[in-house]
């Protein structure tokens, strides 16, 4: 079992004329250069932490982008390790106490300048991989009790304590990958897991009874495509909030061409994706709505 993070960070990246550029950071306390990270506060999410280091030490606004490859270091006898984003910023730079300097490189001069093995291996990922934003958020809906238990019709089973909880995680987490507009399948318990985060984008909820159980089984092929469809637009990110029996099938269908996965246990002895309650697959497609990455985010509360 790998150790549990101590600490987050992120690379933020911009395209200039078609060229990928990343961020590199002076640390005058240190005098090296590096990409932005930090320690996780007690009960931070990882993700959450990178998000609040990255800003903190640049001032550029950031989203959240693929998950990169963890990076270890021993530290009093104990392996400790920090979890790692791609990150598309904009704004300018504003220098403080830890950064004093922040250069914009082409990967190969990045790569250069860094200090750190560890950090040159980040920005040769990117060179290897060039970074592609998230397209579409797949939700499954949070904790809603259990079905044998609940005596009224299904579909108005609402979320209980946890999933209220997990719901609230979500609308914290989920803005930063910049959603655009927030889909819910029918049931009462898709659509609150997916309310709070509307609520805080200032968002309307839009019915999309084809990403729920019955509206999938009926027709796959309408709900395939309209999925297709938000993949290929590639001027907005959708919020998709569906359930346990539809997401596995779309997600085995969409990874078929081996696609890169992050955050699935190489363990796992499931043939099928995971789709935990609460859970969320970062989508990131090309400009032809082929998918290129999956990011899979088991659950965004802490612990």
């Amino acid at each position: 079992m790998p150790p549990d993070p101590i600490a987050a960070g992120g690379v933020p990246w911009r395209y200039d004329a078609g060229v990928l550029l990343l961020a590199v950071v002076h640390r005058p306390k240190y005098d090296d250069w590096s990409f932005p990270k930090g320690k996780l506060d007690p009960g931070e999410l990882p993700l959450l932490a990178a998000l609040r280091e990255v800003s903190e030490e640049t001032g550029l606004t950031v989203r959240v982008g693929r998950r990169l490859p963890s990076s270890s270091y021993q530290a009093d006898g104990t392996d400790k390790t920090v979890q790692w984003w791609a990150m598309p910023a904009t704004g300018d730079f504003s220098s403080n106490d830890e950064v004093d300097e922040l250069d914009w490189l082409p990967v190969p001069e990045a790569m250069r300048r860094l200090s750190y093995a560890d950090d040159i291996e980040l920005a040769r990922a990117l060179q290897q991989e060039p970074p592609l934003a998230s397209r579409l958020l797949l939700v499954r809906h949070a904790s809603a009790g259990d079905r044998e238990a609940w005596t009224g019709p299904d579909a108005e089973r609402p979320l209980d304590e946890r999933g209220q909880a997990e719901a609230a995680t979500l609308a914290a987490a989920l803005p930063w990958f910049g959603p655009t507009h927030v889909l819910s399948a029918p049931p009462l318990r898709c659509r609150w897991t997916v309310q709070p985060l509307a609520d805080r984008l200032g968002l309307a909820v839009q019915d999309a009874p084809e990403f729920g159980e019955d509206g999938y089984w009926d027709d796959p092929e309408a709900t395939w495509n309209r999925l297709r469809g938000l993949l290929r637009d590639g001027t907005s990110v959708a919020v998709v909030c569906s359930q346990g029996d539809a997401i596995p099938h779309l997600m085995s269908r969409l990874l078929r061409a081996g696609v890169q996965v992050t955050g699935v246990s190489p363990r796992r002895t499931d043939p099928e994706p995971p789709a935990r309650k609460g859970s969320v697959w970062a989508l990131a497609a090309d400009d032809a709505g082929q998918l290129r990455r999956a990011d899979y985010y088991g659950s965004f509360l802490p612990g």
